[in-house]
């Protein structure tokens, strides 16, 4: 939970993130990364790393005022599949856990299977803890609960998003494997129309705000092309309530978004009194403003 240098001592304890272009491994790798560390710093930088790299959104008009967003996935029901592979997975098998985006799903693969009494003829009306210790480190931080609900709340996100239920691999030995499809919002039409705009909203224009995130060689610019300035921010935001006094090398490492451009985004916070800057420069951080 806590170690400086956890791998030295289980070498395969990190997660493995790969987004590949087409639905196969076959194709043409986009990205990838590896999540490693102490398992509190893992789950921070998975939580950000889904909010800003894997989730898109787009408007779609109700009216002529008023907006709906839609997602591709559920960021909630991605991250407790995450938690759950990170808590259930085998640490004594040398292999990581699979963090797999493919142009259609996203498949989560933990090395392990299921464990004690959870058989794929109960799942998941039953489950069993293989890591004992980490599973209630991480119930009393907040992470997961251990009510055996984890799966059934997943569902009911990826329902309440519009999402097909998840798919699992119960059956291939020693892997327990997950699979979450994509919506895909680029198809999804308003029934909506404004008629004071040629061509529809925007005049049949796609306008893109975040161009210059296209080519500054981070992760998010490579996985999403653009991202929503705001979404940013308030994840930055996020970062910095969790972690008072945190530093930008921190934020940018959390994040996979390099150094400048969550410098350029942090002096736009201090400009709106969102955060300040404290303590020296070697050894100071940012905090949110009005927070002890």
């Amino acid at each position: 939970m806590f170690g400086n240098n956890v791998r030295y001592f289980f070498s395969t304890a990190y997660v493995q993130y790969v987004k590949f272009e087409g639905t196969t491994v076959a194709t043409p790798v986009l990205a990838d990364t590896q999540f490693s560390g102490d398992l509190i710093s893992i789950v921070n930088e998975l939580n950000s790393f889904v909010k800003i790299n894997i989730i898109k959104k787009r408007p779609i008009p109700v009216s002529v005022l008023i907006e709906e967003n839609v997602f591709n996935y559920s960021d909630t029901a991605i991250r407790e599949f995450l938690m759950n592979a990170l808590m259930h997975r085998s640490y004594e098998i040398t292999s990581p856990i699979k963090f797999y985006q493919y142009s259609d799903r996203i498949e989560i693969v933990n090395p392990g299977g299921l464990y004690g009494n959870a058989r794929p003829e109960n799942f998941p009306n039953v489950s069993d803890y293989r890591n004992l210790v980490i599973a209630e480190s991480m119930r009393v931080m907040g992470y997961v609960n251990r009510f055996n609900r984890g799966v059934e709340t997943a569902q009911l996100d990826l329902k309440n998003n519009g999402n097909e239920p998840a798919e699992f691999n119960l059956k291939t030995f020693g892997i327990f494997g997950v699979i979450i499809k994509e919506k895909p919002i680029d198809k999804i039409s308003a029934d909506f129309s404004n008629p004071w705009e040629v061509g529809g909203v925007n005049g049949g224009v796609e306008i893109n705000d975040n161009e210059d995130d296209k080519n500054d060689g981070s992760v998010n610019g490579s996985v999403n092309g653009s991202v929503n300035t705001s979404d940013i921010e308030e994840t930055i935001i996020d970062l910095i309530k969790e972690n008072s006094a945190i530093n930008i090398k921190k934020i940018s490492h959390s994040l996979n978004i390099p150094y400048r451009t969550i410098a350029r985004y942090l002096k736009i916070l201090k400009e709106k009194g969102v955060v300040e800057y404290i303590g020296s420069d070697k050894t100071g951080g940012y905090k949110i403003i009005g927070t002890d």
